[in-house]
């Protein structure tokens, strides 16, 4: 694991009686996505929490690109290039599609480029925003209102939005919850095209979004980790099957 962008070793974390995470450990490679699945309940949520910072684990490291980030809070994490989709994604909604994305290139730059307001027509920012929308498939939506936009198409924004930013590591929590399967089509190719760019870690209860873009694939059960593979791997493992029995996809 030593040329993982994100390492995670003998994590633990307890609720009273409950193990929420149990003595974890796992890698994930810089450029790869790497799925996390499991049955609701399995402690993923917890896991993610405490990789963004959110949560403090009772004993285990977590190292991005080689830092022990064990202790440090949320925003040092970001600072550092770790996001996690909604810590970045508070859409205004009776701005545009554009000036949301605008608005994440002016924090991620660390200038003001004067008030927001003037900063909406600043091409130093809406050029850049452009490419991103466009990136997230949203390239004939960018003067559309967000509180205009589907679901779907606001599920694309937070991409764009993720994307601006341009996290070392993006931590994406079920983003294809909630959509339909013409919108779940678009969020698959959107990540597929930045396969590679950027590294991911997926949580995701849609299995065909899983099989269609990881590259490899933990499994998680009742806070440990019970195999991780290719995709073939995962799909040829009697474990995982048994695990999986009764209680749906993921």
């Amino acid at each position: 694991m030593a040329d993982a962008l994100l390492r995670v070793e003998g994590l633990q974390k307890r609720f009273g009686g409950v193990i929420a995470t149990d003595n974890l450990s796992f890698d994930v490679r810089p450029g790869e996505i790497h799925a996390l699945i499991g049955p609701n309940g399995a402690g993923k949520t917890t896991l993610i929490s405490q990789l963004c910072g959110e949560l403090a684990p009772d004993a285990g490291t977590v190292f991005l690109a080689g830092e022990d980030i064990t202790r440090l809070p949320a925003a040092q994490r970001i600072r550092r290039g770790l996001a996690r989709t909604f810590q970045i994604t508070q859409l205004l909604n009776e701005d545009t599609a554009l000036d949301n994305v605008a608005l994440a290139v002016q924090a991620r730059s660390g200038h003001s480029f004067g008030m927001w307001r003037d900063a909406r027509s600043d091409m130093r920012l809406l050029e850049p925003a452009s490419v991103y929308l466009d990136g997230a498939g949203l390239a004939t939506r960018a003067h559309v209102p967000v509180a205009d936009m589907s679901h779907g198409e606001r599920k694309q924004l937070e991409l764009a939005i993720a994307f601006a930013c341009e996290p070392r590591l993006l931590l994406l929590d079920e983003p294809m919850a909630g959509l339909g399967a013409s919108e779940s089509h678009a969020m698959i190719e959107t990540l597929r095209a930045r396969k590679g760019q950027i590294t991911m870690l997926l949580v995701e209860h849609d299995m065909d979004a899983v099989f269609a873009l990881a590259d490899r694939i933990s499994v998680m059960v009742y806070g440990r980790l019970i195999a991780t593979g290719s995709v073939a791997e995962i799909q040829a493992n009697a474990q995982v099957r048994e695990a999986y029995l009764g209680e749906g996809d993921a």
